[in-house]
Order: C-alpha cells, then sequence, then structure tokens
C-alpha cells in the first residue's frame, strides 16, 4: 500500500496480493459486519482511480486502489454526511497513527504502510479531499481488518 502526500498532491496506490498481519492493539477487537456488497468491493482485482483536485488549496488526492471507488460509491455515507471539522479530527487522528506504523516497518506490515502522510491542522484541504481521505481510510481498515484509531471503522 503506498500513500504519500505532498504540497500539491495526495497519492495512495493499494498494491494486488497484500499479504496480511494481524496486529494486537490492546483491548478486545469487535468484529466489524460487512456485507455481500463490500465484499465483493474488496475484492475487486480491476484498480479503479479516484482524483480529487481543490484548486483553491491547490491540494489533489489520487487513489488508486481496486474496489475503493465502487465502496465510496455504494457503501460509503454520502458527501455532507459528516461536517469538515468531524472529518478533520478523524483524519488527525488517522495520519497519526498510520504515519508511525510507517516508521515501524518491523512490527507493521510495510506493503501496508509504506509512505508518510503530510497532513497538517493547520491547512485547510477542502471538504472533499477530507471526505476521501477520510473514506479511505474507513475502506482501507474495513478491507485489511486494521485499526487506525481508538474507533471502529464503521459505516
Amino acid at each position: 500500500m503506498k500513500m504519500k502526500i505532498l504540497k500539491t498532491s495526495i497519492k495512495i496506490i493499494g498494491i494486488f496480493g497484500l499479504c496480511l498481519f494481524l496486529v494486537h492493539c490492546g483491548g478486545s477487537k469487535e468484529a466489524l459486519s460487512i456485507s455481500d456488497q463490500e465484499k465483493n468491493a474488496f475484492e475487486a482485482t480491476e484498480g479503479d482511480t479516484v482524483r480529487i483536485a481543490n484548486e483553491e488549496t491547490e491540494y489533489e488526492i489520487i487513489i488508486i486502489d481496486p474496489g475503493f471507488y465502487t465502496w465510496l460509491n455504494s457503501i460509503a455515507r454520502p458527501e455532507g454526511y459528516y461536517s469538515q471539522s468531524f472529518l478533520e479530527n478523524r483524519n488527525i487522528l488517522m495520519v497519526m497513527e498510520w504515519n508511525r506504523r510507517v516508521l515501524q516497518p518491523g512490527q507493521f506490515n510495510p506493503n501496508l504502510y509504506e509512505l508518510q502522510i503530510n497532513y497538517e491542522r493547520e491547512i485547510d484541504y477542502g471538504y472533499e479531499v477530507n471526505y476521501k481521505l477520510y473514506n479511505y481510510f474507513i475502506y482501507f481498515q474495513r478491507k485489511y481488518n486494521q485499526r487506525l484509531g481508538p474507533f471502529l471503522p464503521r459505516i
């Protein structure tokens, strides 16, 4: 899994056939309910690309991960469901955990956590970038059975 955020772009790239490791994060893990529709999105092998550009802030996000586009349009909550401040707060927490895992390749699968994300609290990335990033984190956690924070990745 490659993820890179630069000043002018955010890139998230999925890799096919990843070997997953289960990581104990403390406490008990609650099993997530995954629908057949969601399983079908997770099992997609064709890469679809989601590109979001915010010309005002000069930031963009590019996500290439099989099934994400389908999942985003059929499973995820619609745009406007969450406030921008909610998305920003959750993204900050998940980016911090993501970056921590990138720096510990012996403990966390380096195929899932390859690159750090440069996401700064002071920058207004706009609603769309925050919405897509947040939903990618939810998709990622559900698909790869990961936990990037204290909250269950629910839909």
